[in-house]
């Protein structure tokens, strides 16, 4: 029995979130369950014990929580930690909390909430961070989860890395010391201040640009209190700190965000370093994402590859518009397209089909509620992005081909771009049988997120695909990637024509309204497993602009990226 209690004591079960006010932690009642265990619970042995189980008390809550964080405020870190359910890493974070990032004279305070939020209450945390005889006070909130453990009916703390601060993720530290890099004063195309505060979507950016370019801008480093992220597993190429993978945004989230400055203690001298952003662009970005939830857009000047304003609706997470790793639905269909008028395997107005089904490696593809085009040609299938039109194509092609096209086009999937700060520049495997076939509309294997398929929009404006890029490559002497190869102005003047037929009478046409001649769009819906709604795609160009933007689980592209995408257009310099 004693080795079975063990093997299950790291079972978390039943969470409620610590907190309530200063004197009475406000919790809902619980009611506690009681197992009788022993020697098969026969009620013969006068040694068995009643285990609690249920959801932990509202009285077990105050408790515990109460005993962690007196433990924690006099510094007793072995008391602390052997209150949660990871004793050994949760010594380790605090026993660094105090020798690592200097912090002392610490003081939680539960916040008392006027209504309660299911169980979860912050408390807040004061402190003060010491280093070579500079002081300064340091506050923060964040929260704490208590957890019944299974063995023995033992209410702990539910151990993570933000118990200890909200900024922390697996394997980070909270360091204070002197910087390794300058901090920057940022500006925009035209010198006006940028800032984490005006532009919340700026903060992850700003830092990875101090992390490239702190040194080059001329700046001297201060002393300050930091979260320095977790080191990243071999095997990555260094480049803009990317893993050389691109096959995960999870992966991307902990290995690819930058150092965060918390505290200066001395903040040093910053150095200047102007950015391709449009302060204008950018508000227009910030507003747009801030009306959605899970929005990301990032926008482009084609005819150099300047970006002009990255935004997502939660500034503070991960970058899904620039690291996002997500399947583009339909408007990779922009990339198909090409390969297909390349190869003689469509034609603008030449007849195309676009059946109700199309059956392909043993799956069967079918196009969004089921519609059909009757003598159709390639351009209504476009633009109206006829899925059974690509998949009908597929037989022609080798297992590489959309690959190819990808690379040495459009320079997607070659983890080559420097940015300046890191990104995800797509996926498209090799594959073959009905993923090769799903590929082609950007299902299957595909990945990509808002500054790729930015990307792409601005390629087929410009004719030629020009990396990205936040900072001048003049500044550190960085080459940007380059494709192997251009498309034929041929193709390049089907592509426009397409992509503009679809913004004036296919699915883009609502957002795209009144945009002009020089214009055009693509809207796609990418299925994800286990999810209701599709996440809706949009990308599109209009002169000089080009921009792209996807709503996560938020339906069609059209409807709920495309609006995004349009006041970038209209916001874009």
């Amino acid at each position: 029995m004693g080795k079975r209690r063990r093997a299950t004591e790291r079972k978390k079960v039943h969470p409620v979130v610590l907190g309530g006010a200063a004197v009475a932690i406000v919790c809902g009642v619980g009611v506690t369950a009681y197992a009788v265990v022993g020697n098969g619970g026969s009620g013969r042995d006068g040694d068995e014990k009643s285990v609690a189980t249920g959801p932990p008390t509202a009285a077990e809550v105050r408790t515990t929580a109460r005993a962690f964080l007196a433990a924690w405020e006099k510094g007793d870190a072995a008391g602390a930690a052997a209150l949660t359910d990871d004793r050994e890493s949760a010594l380790t974070a605090l026993t660094s909390y105090r020798k690592d990032a200097r912090i002392s004279e610490v003081r939680l305070t539960p916040v008392k909430q006027t209504a309660r939020k299911g169980a979860k209450v912050p408390f807040k945390a004061a402190a003060t961070v010491s280093y070579g005889g500079k002081k300064k006070p340091y506050a923060y909130e964040t929260a704490l989860t208590v957890v019944r453990r299974a063995a023995d009916g033992r209410t702990l703390v539910d151990w993570r890395p933000t118990v200890l601060h909200p900024e922390l993720r697996p394997g980070d530290r909270l360091v204070t010391g002197a910087a390794g890099v300058p901090p920057i004063k940022a500006v925009d195309r035209d010198g006006a201040p940028l800032t984490a505060a005006k532009y919340p979507s700026l903060g992850t950016v700003l830092d990875g640009l101090r992390e490239k370019f702190g040194k080059e801008a001329g700046g001297k480093a201060g002393v300050e209190l930091r979260v320095v992220r977790a080191e990243p597993e071999q095997g990555g190429n260094g480049k803009d700190g990317k893993d050389g993978e691109g096959s995960s945004a999870k992966k991307s989230d902990a290995e690819d965000t930058p150092d965060k400055t918390l505290l200066d203690l001395s903040p040093g001298t910053p150095g200047t370093l102007r950015t391709t952003i449009s302060a204008r662009t950018q508000a227009a970005a910030e507003k747009e994402t801030a009306k959605r939830k899970q929005a990301s857009v990032v926008v482009v000047k084609p005819s150099t590859g300047e970006i002009l304003a990255v935004a997502n609706s939660n500034p503070g997470g991960f970058n899904t518009a620039m690291q996002g790793s997500l399947a583009p639905g339909s408007t990779m269909k922009v990339i198909t397209a090409s390969m297909l008028l390349e190869k003689d395997l469509a034609g603008v107005d030449k007849k195309h089909p676009c059946p109700k089904y199309e059956t392909y490696g043993g799956w069967k593809f079918q196009n969004d509620n089921k519609f059909k085009i009757k003598g159709g040609t390639f351009r209504a299938s476009f633009a109206r992005s006829c899925n059974t039109a690509f998949i009908s194509q597929a037989k022609e092609l080798k297992n590489d081909d959309l690959t190819r096209q990808a690379q040495d086009v459009f320079g997607l999937g070659r983890d080559n771009w420097s940015v300046g700060v890191p990104t995800f520049d797509g996926a498209v495997p090799v594959q073959s049988h009905a993923q090769m076939a799903a590929s082609l509309i950007g299902q299957g294997g595909v990945r990509m997120n808002p500054l790729n398929m930015a990307s792409v929009a601005a390629t087929v404006e410009s004719g030629t695909f020009r990396q990205p890029y936040l900072v001048a490559p003049d500044l550190d002497g960085r080459k940007l990637a380059t494709a192997p190869r251009k498309m034929s102005s041929r193709t390049v003047s089907d592509l426009r024509d397409l992509m503009h037929f679809t913004g004036v009478s296919g699915t883009a046409a609502e957002p795209m309204r009144g945009l002009g001649s020089d214009s055009g769009a693509k809207t796609g819906s990418a299925e994800v497993d286990n999810q209701k709604k599709p996440n809706g795609w949009f990308t599109a160009y209009r002169g000089d602009v080009a921009a792209a933007a996807v709503v996560q689980a938020g339906g069609h592209g059209g409807d709920t990226a495309g609006p995004v995408v349009r006041a970038m257009l209209l916001a874009g310099r």
